[in-house]
């Protein structure tokens, strides 16, 4: 069975558009959430949201290749462009060599309603664009991404609502560590338009924390009110780890544990054992013990029953071990498909750079969970293990294990 190592990183977020500005807004607890008052005019209860500026692509790719690409692909690219570089991947390498590409991606609402409404005042379905069909797809990142980039390794997407972005890191491990793919571009994206958070604020799922948006986002804290939705692209490039090392690549970490469950319960309603049994899982699988984990990012999204139901069933496997813990979800908002890659480049660049981010807006902790040893501040500290939660609807859990080679 291959080592699988991570060889680059790549992120566009609300906390920054490249891995610098992200690792310095890590370390600062600054946040990314602001106002969309166009929410407001559309009916919205909340017009919280992580603020993400579109990139312009006009430089860089073919009106051929822009017109294809949905908002989140746009995203996934510019990540995906940086996390290249980090692994030292060139266009001759990747034109030459297999490689595949999984990303997350659960939704493509955008394309779709603007297609709907074209058809609508035209009458005519030859009037909608001849791109739209690849924005609107769910595996709109893949599909373009691919072409974009020539890949002839595996191509496809993985739809597993908030965990949609660790799944696809852990299928992506899975392939190498059998030796089926030596080198797969991974990672996940979500779009942050209006459009594909209505239903979402239909739920009274968000914060209305309107007056104060930085602090809105508060996991683990008993005065939250909801979360943010936010969004973004965000890439981990891995491969085996005799790929890595044949090319003179620089090993940036190494992926031991990927754990998986489903909760079999309540369609949105979480629980404890799910989570427990992922967690469990990426341990044994890791081969490593509870103490062994320095640093946990939480999935905690800032609502009542999802930070509780993961606070316990961190208890339940760590009790005594005492790992600090934040989720950076306090800063970005909760990115949904993207999250699940996205936080494991977050945690990347603070075992690099040696420290933990803080849980900022965390006051006052469930009386539940004031065992956990919670990263109220930013915390110096090397980190060689660290793990990562990702949970989403339908009880599907992922729990990713990484420690410094």
């Amino acid at each position: 069975m291959n080592r699988v190592v991570i060889t680059g990183i790549g992120i566009y977020s609300c906390i920054g558009r490249n891995l610098e500005e992200v690792r310095n807004s890590l370390y600062e607890g600054k946040s990314g959430i602001g106002l969309d008052p166009v929410r407001k005019e559309w009916g919205f209860r909340s017009a919280l949201t992580g603020v993400v500026n579109k990139p312009d692509l006009k430089e860089l790719l073919t009106r051929r290749q822009r017109v294809g690409l949905s908002e989140q692909g746009e995203y996934a690219y510019m990540a995906t462009l940086e996390a290249l570089k980090v692994a030292g991947l060139d266009e001759d390498f990747l034109a030459k060599e297999e490689v595949g590409i999984i990303y997350g991606n659960d939704s493509s609402a955008k394309p779709s309603i603007e297609a709907f409404e074209q058809l609508r005042i035209k009458k005519d379905t030859t009037l909608i664009g001849s791109g739209s069909i690849f924005q609107s797809m769910n595996s709109t990142v893949t599909m373009n991404l691919s072409t974009i980039f020539k890949l002839k390794g595996i191509n496809f997407t993985v739809s597993a609502a908030c965990a949609s972005g660790s799944h696809a890191i852990g299928l992506g491990y899975m392939m190498i560590k059998s030796g089926m793919q030596e080198l797969i571009i991974c990672g996940g994206a979500q779009e942050i338009n209006y459009h594909s958070m209505g239903s979402f604020d239909g739920l009274s799922t968000f914060s209305v924390r309107e007056q104060e948006p930085e602090r809105a986002s508060r996991p683990f804290d008993k005065n939250r009110d909801g979360l943010i939705p936010s969004g973004g692209g965000a890439t981990v490039i891995i491969e085996s780890y005799e790929s890595a090392v044949r090319r003179g690549a620089n090993i940036l970490g190494e992926i031991i544990g990927y754990g998986f469950s489903s909760n079999g319960d309540h369609i949105s309603a979480p629980n404890v054992a799910g989570p427990t049994k992922s967690l469990e899982m990426a341990l044994r699988q890791a081969g490593i013990r509870a103490n062994d984990v320095q640093y946990i990012n939480a999935h905690a999204t800032s609502t009542i029953a999802g930070d509780l139901s993961e606070g316990k069933a961190i208890f339940n496997v760590f009790g005594d071990s005492r790992p600090l813990i934040s989720s950076t979800k306090s800063m970005t908002g909760h990115e949904m498909w993207m999250a699940g890659a996205s936080e494991i480049v977050y945690s990347m660049l603070m075992m690099e750079n040696g420290f933990v981010a803080p849980n900022i807006n965390l006051e006052n902790p469930e009386e539940e969970l004031l065992g956990l040893n919670f990263a109220y501040n930013v915390v110096e500290k090397d980190i060689n293990v660290f793990l990562s939660n990702s949970f989403g609807f339908g009880g599907t859990n992922s729990s990713l294990i990484v420690r410094k080679v």
